[in-house]
């Protein structure tokens, strides 16, 4: 048996006020530019520190929204919770996008 330890290219995290999520797996109920947020993720997780990713919503089974705004990791942390792996940090918002917007704004971890 192996370690399994997942490399995200992006933070996917639940609507604000998911039943039965804590704040920390949600987005904040208002996103503002420059501001810092908690995340918590389940799972060993490792994500990219020297530059953007993608923020994003999830309703679970890798059901990903289009990036909702640009973020750089801060730091991140893996820890046990009742006995499981957990991957906790702060991520730092760059700029918000309009989901409606048919516009691009990743070309690898490039924002254009």
């Amino acid at each position: 048996m192996g370690i399994k330890v997942e490399f995200n290219l992006d933070l996917a995290l639940r609507e604000y006020g998911t039943g039965g999520r804590l704040e920390t797996e949600c987005l904040p109920k208002d996103l503002k530019e420059g501001e810092e947020y908690e995340f918590l993720k389940t799972g060993q997780r490792n994500f990219w520190l020297e530059g953007a990713c993608p923020l994003r919503t999830t309703g679970g089974n890798q059901k990903l929204s289009r990036p909702i705004a640009a973020v750089q990791i801060v730091n991140y942390t893996h820890s046990l919770k009742d006995g499981k792996p957990h991957t906790s940090g702060i991520y730092r918002v760059i700029q918000i996008f309009d989901i409606n917007d048919p516009q691009v704004h990743f070309e690898g971890y490039t924002i254009l």
